[in-house]
């Protein structure tokens, strides 16, 4: 078991020059020999948002606090906290900052020893 304060865990910028004001953490990952997800903590500054980008995998993230626009193939829909999302494989997304305070969420993506091949390169600081 681990049990771990996401305080203690140290966020980085997002590496992607399609990212702005985005940092994440990964707080759960394959270094902790976690056998089938990564889950990462998003903090996004109003105005701020992730890249836009597609991946063979799914996502599931949880609206911990704040307001986002949600971009998912192309629909945008806006979601507050305690909002739970589903991103399918292959589609088009991307969530932006639409709130006057920090956006954080929660997101869950598979490891690739599950077959899948494509990693999050471009929102994802952990090896998973």
């Amino acid at each position: 078991m681990k049990i771990l304060p996401c305080q203690r865990v140290e966020t980085a910028p997002v590496d992607s020059s399609d990212a702005s004001g985005c940092r994440m953490c990964c707080l759960i990952g394959p270094n902790d020999a976690a056998p089938s997800f990564s889950m990462r903590l998003f903090e996004i500054e109003p105005g701020g948002h992730t890249p836009k980008h597609t991946h063979a995998h799914e996502h599931e993230a949880f609206i911990l606090e704040g307001e986002a626009t949600v971009l998912g193939g192309q629909r945008e829909e806006v979601v507050r906290q305690g909002a739970a999302v589903f991103i399918p494989p292959n589609e088009l997304h991307q969530f932006r900052n639409t709130g006057a305070g920090t956006l954080k969420f929660l997101c869950l993506i598979p490891h690739p020893l599950r077959g899948v091949r494509d990693l999050c390169v471009a929102a994802c600081g952990c090896d998973g």
